[in-house]
């Protein structure tokens, strides 16, 4: 089981943490939402929980509760630039479904 991330997405983590002042990396999980089902949560993380599961991926912390892990094994995390358009994208290779706005999706 892992997630991962792309150099892009590990650099704009890194460049926010360093911006912050703080933090040890990001905390990624999922929560029930939108006409699909599943919805992605993304945080930044001052501190480790005793039940997060930690992945490290270009020099960056990932923090994955047990139950979201389930969700998201395999994910790779990218950031992209798209026209005016930025921000992270997540390449879930378990995702069955997803809602026409991309704001949910399912499994």
């Amino acid at each position: 089981m892992a997630i991962s991330m792309t150099a892009a997405a590990a650099r704009h983590v890194r460049n926010y943490l360093d911006n912050r002042g703080k933090g040890i990396g990001i905390r990624l999980g999922v929560r029930t939402s939108g006409c699909s089902g599943m919805a992605y949560t993304l945080e930044f993380a001052d501190e480790t929980q005793p039940e997060d599961l930690v992945f490290e991926s270009e020099g960056v912390k990932v923090l994955v509760d047990p139950k979201s892990l389930l969700y998201l094994d395999g994910t790779e995390l990218d950031y992209t630039r798209e026209g005016l358009n930025e921000g992270f994208k997540f390449n879930n290779p378990n995702v069955k479904d997803a809602c026409g706005c991309g704001e949910s999706f399912n499994i």
